[in-house]
C-alpha cells in the first residue's frame, strides 16, 4: 500500500486564488495526496499567497510562519509557498524567508505533486527568477489562444480530462477539488490583464490578458452545480475584456444566459468590471436576465480626472454618476460596489473634494478605501509628487469615515423590501445569515436573519429587511418562503 501523504493548502487573497488552490488540490489530489483541513495534520503545508499590497504581503509571510511554527510538534515536515507572492518574488522571496522549505512559482503548479514530494523527501527545488509574466503571450490578442497551452495559467485547468485524472464526479469533472462546503464557488474567466493602471503589479506577475473557452467556463459550473453550488461568482483581473482574444467581445453577453440555465444554480454574479468598458448590452443583460443578479462591482478608483489621468484610468464623477443612473434605470435596487485609493501622487484637496463628491452622489452599497503606497515595479512609484505619509493617512481615515456613514445609509433605504437571500452560515447560537443579491461573499455586508431557526445552508428564501446593522441588513424570513421554487422542484421528483 503506498504511504499516505497529507496537504493543506492555505489561502489567502482574492477569490481568484481560491480557485486557483482548488486546482492544486484537485491535481493533488489525482496523484494520490490526501488533502486535510488544518495544516498541523498535513505533511506539507501549501500556503497560496497574495502579493498585491504591502499588507497582504505581510498577511501572507505571517502565513507562512505560522505553518513553519507547527514544524516539530505534530505531523508537518515542510512549508511550501505559492501563489502571487511567490511568482512575484521567487528567488527573493527564498532567501528572505528561509523557514520556506520551498517557494514555486506558476510554472510549477503542473507538476505541483513531484515538487512537494521531492521537498518532502528532504530535495531542493530552485526557486525561480522572477520574469515579466506579460512576454509570454503575443501582443496580440488574437493571437494569443494558439500559445495558452505552451504558459502556465492558474485556475485555467481543462475540463472533460481522461477518466483517473479528474477527480471523481462525473463526465464533466474538471482539474478541481472543492475545500469547503460552501454553496458558492468563484469560476474564473480569464487570468491577466492589459490595462497598464500605474499603480497596479498585478499584469507583470499575471501575465497579459487571456480567456478561456465558454464551453470550459460552462462544464465548469455545471460540475461545481453536481457538487450542491448554488451561487458561481465569475472572476478575472478585468471580465469586462472576456472574449476579446476569442472574437469577440460581447462573449459575455452571450454566456451569462447559459450560465444561468444550468440545472441547480440558482445566482450567477459577475465581479471586477471596468467602468471605461462597461457597454449597453452588458448592462442590459446584466439587469434583465434572470438568475443573473443586478451587481456591479466597479473598479472606480478615484473620480477626479487629474488623479485618474495618472492613474492612467479614464472617467470623472460626472461620467461615473451618469453609468450609474443608467444601471438604477434599468433595474432600481441593483447593488454596487467599488474601491478607492487616496493620498495618490499629486492627489490635491480639490482632488479628494471631487472623490467625496462623487462617492455623497453614488448610493454604493460597499467601499473599500485603501491609502497610496508605492508598489514596487509600478510606474506610480517612480513619481515625484507623493504625499507625506501622515497626510495620505488622514486623507485614509478621513475618507473611510464617510464611506462608513455612506454604506450604512445605503442599507437604510433597503428597510422595508423584500431581498432573495442565499442562506450561508446556520449557527445555533449566533443565528442564521446569508446574502442577497446586491452582497458579494467576503467584500460586502450580509443579512442576518431574526427567525432562521429552520433555515438550512444553501437554501435560497425571500425576507423582509427590518433594519441594519451598519451595512449589514437584519430580515425576517417570510411565511411560506421556505418552500422555495428549488426545493418544490425537488420534492416533486
Amino acid at each position: 500500500m503506498p504511504e499516505r501523504r497529507t496537504v493543506a493548502l492555505v489561502t489567502l487573497g482574492c477569490a481568484r486564488n481560491e480557485v486557483d488552490s482548488e486546482e492544486l488540490a484537485g491535481r493533488l489530489e489525482a496523484d494520490g495526496w490526501e488533502l486535510v483541513e488544518d495544516a498541523e495534520e498535513a505533511d506539507v503545508a501549501v500556503v497560496n499567497t497574495c502579493g498585491f499590497v504591502e499588507a497582504a504581503k505581510k498577511d501572507s509571510v505571517d502565513a507562512l510562519l505560522e505553518a513553519n511554527d507547527l514544524k516539530g510538534h505534530g505531523r508537518t515536515q515542510a512549508v511550501v509557498a505559492v501563489g502571487c507572492m511567490a511568482e512575484r518574488y521567487g528567488k527573493e522571496l527564498a532567501e528572505a524567508l528561509p523557514e520556506a522549505d520551498g517557494v514555486l512559482g506558476f510554472d510549477d503548479y503542473a507538476d505541483i505533486s513531484d515538487r512537494l514530494q521531492t521537498i518532502l523527501n528532504g530535495g531542493i527545488h530552485a526557486s525561480h527568477t522572477p520574469r515579466d509574466r506579460r512576454k509570454l503571450l503575443p501582443i496580440s490578442p488574437a493571437q494569443r489562444q494558439e500559445s495558452a497551452a505552451e504558459v502556465a495559467l492558474p485556475g485555467h485547468a481543462p475540463v472533460d480530462l481522461p477518466e483517473g485524472l479528474a477527480p471523481a464526479s462525473g463526465p464533466r469533472s474538471p482539474l478541481r477539488r472543492r475545500l469547503d462546503g460552501s454553496p458558492v464557488a468563484s469560476v474564473k474567466l480569464a487570468s491577466g490583464c492589459d490595462r497598464r493602471c500605474s499603480f497596479c503589479a498585478i499584469p507583470s506577475f499575471r501575465g497579459s490578458f487571456i480567456s478561456r473557452r465558454p464551453s470550459d467556463v460552462l462544464n465548469e459550473t455545471r460540475w461545481l452545480a453536481e457538487q450542491g453550488v448554488k451561487e458561481v461568482m465569475l472572476v478575472s483581473e478585468n471580465n469586462t475584456s472576456y472574449g476579446k482574444d476569442l472574437g469577440d467581445i460581447r462573449l459575455l453577453e452571450s454566456l451569462l444566459p447559459e450560465l444561468a440555465e444550468v440545472d441547480g444554480i440558482e445566482r450567477v454574479r459577475v465581479s471586477y468590471l471596468q467602468p471605461a468598458e462597461m457597454r449597453p448590452g452588458l448592462i442590459d443583460v446584466l439587469t434583465s436576465t434572470p438568475k443573473v443578479v443586478p451587481y456591479f462591482d466597479l473598479s472606480f478608483q478615484h473620480s477626479a480626472p487629474a488623479v485618474l489621468r495618472s492613474m492612467r484610468r479614464f472617467g470623472d464623477t460626472d461620467r461615473f454618476l451618469e453609468l450609474l443612473d443608467t444601471i438604477r434605470g434599468k433595474a432600481p435596487e441593483a447593488g454596487v460596489r467599488s474601491n478607492f485609493i487616496v493620498g495618490f501622487p499629486g492627489e490635491t484637496e480639490a482632488d479628494l473634494a471631487e472623490l467625496e463628491r462623487f462617492l455623497n452622489g453614488a448610493r454604493l452599497d460597499a467601499i473599500g478605501v485603501f491609502g497610496y503606497s508605492d508598489e514596487e515595479g509600478t510606474e506610480a512609484a517612480t513619481y515625484d509628487n507623493k504625499l507625506a505619509e501622515d497626510l495620505v493617512a488622514e486623507r485614509l481615515a478621513r475618507v473611510s469615515r464617510l464611506a462608513e456613514e455612506l454604506v450604512s445609509q445605503r442599507a437604510e433605504e433597503r428597510v422595508g423590501q423584500t431581498v432573495r437571500v442565499l442562506v450561508e452560515s446556520v449557527d445555533g447560537d449566533e443565528g442564521a445569515c446569508g446574502r442577497g443579491a446586491h452582497q458579494a461573499p467576503e467584500t460586502d455586508g450580509q443579512v442576518l436573519f431574526t427567525n432562521g431557526e429552520d433555515l438550512s445552508v444553501g437554501l435560497m428564501v425571500e425576507a423582509k429587511v427590518v433594519g441594519t446593522e451598519g451595512v449589514d441588513l437584519v430580515a425576517e424570513v417570510l411565511p411560506g418562503s421556505l418552500a422555495s421554487p428549488a426545493c418544490t422542484e425537488e420534492a416533486a421528483r
